[in-house]
Order: C-alpha cells, then sequence, then structure tokens
C-alpha cells in the first residue's frame, strides 16, 4: 500500500490525493507541516533529501518526490494517462507549464498569502510580480480552454489534475477569476467529476473510507 507524506493545504500535496481519490487508490497519509519545519528532520531527508512534499513511499526504500512525477507514475495504465505520442507530450507540455509558470506565480502567492501567517508583509516586494506573471499564466489558460473541455485528450487526465491544484485556489491569494470564464466552466467541470474530493479530504489505508487526517509526524 501506498504511503504519502503530504501537507494538507499544500496545492502540490492535494494534487497527489485528488488523483489517488479519482483512480480509488487506498493509501496512508501522513501529514508533514512544512511551515513546522517537519519536512526538514533527519528522518524526513532521509526520505527525500530536497526536504519537500509530497512524497510517495512506493515500496521500502523507495521514494518517489515531485508531484507531477507521481501523478504520471500514479497515472499508468490507468484512464487518468494520455493515451497516444502527441497527448503524452501535450500532457507533459501543461505538466512543465504548471510547474514553471503557475505554481511560480499563483503557488507563490497562495502560501505567502493564505498559508504564512504575516505573509502579505514579508513578501509586499513580490506581490507586484507574481501578480503579473499569474495573470499571464492563467490568461494562457483561459485561452486554451475556450476551446477545450478539458487541457489534453478531449478528457479527463493527469494534466487537468496538475493544472487544477493551484488554479481552484487563486481567488484565496488576491487573484480574480472574474475575467476568466473558460476557466471558470472548467473548474466546475473538474469538480463534478466523480469520486472528486476538496483539498480538505484524505483516503484511509482502506479503500472508500472518507475520514480526515490519519497520520502525524510530531
Amino acid at each position: 500500500m501506498y504511503k504519502l507524506y503530504s501537507m494538507q493545504r499544500s496545492g502540490n500535496s492535494y494534487k497527489v490525493r485528488l488523483a489517488l481519490a479519482l483512480l480509488d487508490i487506498p493509501f496512508e497519509v501522513i501529514e508533514i507541516d512544512i511551515l513546522r519545519g517537519e519536512s526538514r528532520t533527519p528522518d524526513f531527508l532521509a526520505k527525500n533529501p530536497r526536504g519537500q512534499v509530497p512524497l510517495l513511499e512506493v515500496s521500502e526504500q523507495h521514494y518517489l518526490a515531485e508531484s507531477n512525477a507521481i501523478l504520471w507514475y500514479l497515472a499508468i495504465d490507468t484512464a487518468l494517462a494520455p493515451k497516444t505520442p502527441i497527448e503524452r507530450a501535450e500532457a507533459l507540455q501543461w505538466m512543465f507549464f504548471e510547474q514553471h509558470a503557475l505554481e511560480p506565480s499563483v503557488g507563490a502567492a497562495y502560501f505567502w498569502l493564505a498559508l504564512v501567517r504575516g505573509g502579505r508583509d514579508l513578501q509586499m516586494h513580490a506581490l507586484e510580480d507574481w501578480m503579473e506573471r499569474g495573470y499571464s499564466a492563467l490568461g494562457v489558460i483561459e485561452a486554451h480552454l475556450r476551446t477545450h473541455d478539458y487541457f489534453v485528450a478531449g478528457h479527463l487526465t493527469i494534466a487537468d489534475i496538475a493544472m487544477y491544484g493551484y488554479t481552484h485556489v487563486a481567488e484565496q491569494c488576491d487573484f480574480s477569476l472574474m475575467e476568466f470564464p473558460a476557466l471558470r466552466t472548467w473548474l466546475q467541470r473538474m469538480e463534478s467529476e466523480p469520486r472528486f474530493v476538496r483539498m480538505d479530504w484524505v483516503r484511509a489505508a482502506t479503500a472508500g473510507k472518507d475520514i480526515g487526517l490519519v497520520a502525524r509526524v510530531d
């Protein structure tokens, strides 16, 4: 059974929990609060030297880091995996975009404004840049979704899950989605998917059992 080291309010961690839920894969989750330094302990650094979550324990002593790499692994041979070579390349294109354009802007704003107490005051110098780059990324997404129901292949794939992680919290960190109707429609489409779960949900070790956080490192 998979063991997922995750922070509940992390967009990157949520992407993995959402994929596991959509695939109905049982897993154990261990809550790691990076704001309390729990990802910098010797024990955790032995598992992931970068000291980041999410981290998926695939088997004993075998760990997989980086949220989109985990998504790719979990999707193999499932309906969430793009099927053709061009669809797989397009999925990677959007997943790279998410990490290089969306996460460093919207994701950074979300972290500092929504998660870190006093973060706005600490990062006032960065806000204008985050807003400019974030709105630029959201504009690219909006343009694509005007003519596509999903990002790749005409159906839900891991590309959509990757993109959902931070777009759905944009309005929690000063962004407005009022000028992005196609993006808002896509968010609603994602949230109507069977087995969709919100950020505050995790799954216990027994498939199908919905509970709160099941483990914690203190």
